[in-house]
């Protein structure tokens, strides 16, 4: 099991990077939050199986359709079952 917190930077806010992403995480079964950012970035914090937290984060480089992703800055945390669900801010 595995945790993380990814920061994407780029065109990320105002074209439904928080609400795809919520969507891609609970295809993917990975419980978390999404948030923008003051800065103009989004956070996600994600935790689930290894493999499809890694899918999350790949999915994330790119984004949804009207997004461009510049860049994901990934930080592995202490795996610790926070969440029981994917949420849209927090």
């Amino acid at each position: 099991m595995k945790k993380v917190r990814v920061v994407v930077t780029g065109r990320v806010q105002g074209v439904w990077f928080r609400a795809a992403t919520r969507d891609k995480a609970i295809q993917l079964g990975v419980n978390g939050h999404v948030r923008n950012l003051v800065s103009g970035d989004v956070e996600f914090v994600a935790e689930g199986d290894d493999s499809e937290v890694d899918r999350l984060i790949q999915w994330a480089r790119h984004g949804p359709p009207l997004a461009r992703v510049d860049d994901t800055e990934v930080e592995i945390l202490q795996y610790d079952n926070e969440y029981t669900d994917f949420r849209v801010g927090y």
